[in-house]
């Protein structure tokens, strides 16, 4: 059975959503030092990763993420000190949720009708 889980979604503006998506694709470049490695770990194109990349790069002061092309030299992408502070303020928001809920969560799941 799998555990329950909160998953957190942080509306910044009605435009600008930060969501368990894009923290884990911001993740995935931080352990990887490649958008295209971060999207398919996430069952993820390319194209679709570098678009949720660029929205967010856009929606922030600063860019979160740079990226170096590829090609002989092997390209590359890493956070910036901005996207470091954006996914490590994501992951505690997320930490402090989960806290925040567990009594509840445990008592919601206590109601659920048994596995069939």
């Amino acid at each position: 059975m799998d555990e329950p889980n909160i998953r957190l979604r942080v509306e910044l503006r009605t435009d600008i959503l930060l969501g368990p998506g894009k923290a884990d694709l911001l993740q995935g470049i931080r352990e990887t030092g490649s958008i295209a490695a971060a999207g398919r770990r996430m069952g993820m194109s390319y194209k679709r990763a570098w678009y949720l990349i660029d929205t967010l790069n856009g929606a922030f002061r600063d860019p979160l993420v740079t990226a170096n092309k590829g090609g002989r030299t092997g390209g590359g992408a890493q956070l910036t000190p901005m996207g470091d502070a954006v996914l490590d303020a994501y992951r505690r928001m997320e930490t402090a949720a989960t806290k925040a809920v567990t009594d509840d969560l445990a008592q919601l799941t206590g109601l659920l009708k048994p596995p069939v």
